[in-house]
């Protein structure tokens, strides 16, 4: 297990808009987690799909985590600086014979709830552009940790199918690029919502592969709608309020959300008081593994 004064965790969101509040509950979440440890929070601004990515949308999110308080220790980390990184790593999987090229489209397997691993001998349509797989029917397996708030974790990745590391348009995909840069950080916790919880399987099969360390891993609940649908971006999420006042009750909201009990007189604090008792009285043991809704 990690000792506490070695603790280096992140928050890496996204660029596609703003943050919202669901956004601020895991960027919270994994604050708290590092500075209760002693240890270092770093920020990643995960941007390799730029048609997602509007322009200034990074620019914005770190101003919203400076209007919190979430301050970060280290420079930021921008994915699209770091291509030639992934490609390293790729290569390495190739001559692995873990990483495939796959001219298959979504389209030709839809009937299947995953790709069959049609191209796994050869490419089938020669010519045709093509994306780059991992092979997780030869890669580690089973896949098990334990989860700090869900326990104990045991996946098969071969039961997923086989992810795809770098897509037919020559951008990176989640999967790889996430574990190199975790890596290259020396991230040894990783806090996040549980909606990537079923993401790790393949991300610690890439990890042994790759020869890198396996962080710690705690998934946090989720913030989800009045109707149940998580809270995101593509469900029109609000952005969050940056006015004072707001400030102050959403972070105060965000702390109840992640079941730490703050007293109520905190709600009208400013954030450095929030986030000075936040890490005072942080507790993972306190974290309900039942998804928190808005209120209507």
């Amino acid at each position: 297990m990690t000792s506490l004064a070695d603790y280096r965790g992140r928050f890496a969101p996204t660029p596609s808009g703003p943050l919202h509040f669901g956004s601020l509950v895991a960027a919270l979440g994994s604050y708290l987690d590092a500075r209760a440890a002693g240890g270092r929070w770093l920020v990643r601004i995960e941007d390799i799909d730029p048609p997602r990515c509007p322009e200034g949308a990074d620019t914005t999110i770190l101003r919203q985590l400076e209007t919190f308080g979430l301050e970060w220790d280290e420079a930021v980390c921008w994915q699209r600086e770091r291509y030639a990184t992934y490609q390293q790593a790729l290569d390495q999987l190739i001559e692995q014979k873990l990483a495939y090229p796959c001219s298959c489209s979504r389209k030709q397997w839809q009937s299947h709830d995953i790709y069959p691993g049609w191209c796994r001998n050869g490419v089938c349509e020669p010519g045709k552009p093509v994306a780059w797989r991992l092979r997780s029917d030869l890669a580690q397996r089973p896949i098990t940790w334990q989860d700090r708030l869900f326990g104990h974790q045991q996946f098969d990745p071969a039961e997923l199918g086989d992810v795809v590391l770098k897509r037919k348009d020559h951008l990176w995909a989640y999967q790889l690029a996430v574990v190199v840069d975790d890596a290259a950080q020396g991230i040894t916790d990783v806090v996040r919502g549980l909606d990537l919880l079923d993401n790790t399987p393949w991300q610690r099969q890439l990890q042994v592969a790759l020869g890198f360390p396996e962080p710690r891993y705690l998934h946090l609940p989720l913030v989800v709608t009045p109707e149940g649908q998580k809270l995101s971006k593509q469900n029109l999420a609000p952005a969050l309020a940056e006015d004072d006042k707001s400030v102050r009750r959403q972070l105060f909201q965000a702390l109840q959300a992640l079941d730490q009990a703050p007293p109520e007189a905190l709600a009208t604090e400013p954030p450095a008081s929030q986030l000075h008792w936040g890490v005072a009285h942080w507790s993972v043991a306190w974290l309900s593994p039942v998804r928190h809704r808005l209120s209507p």
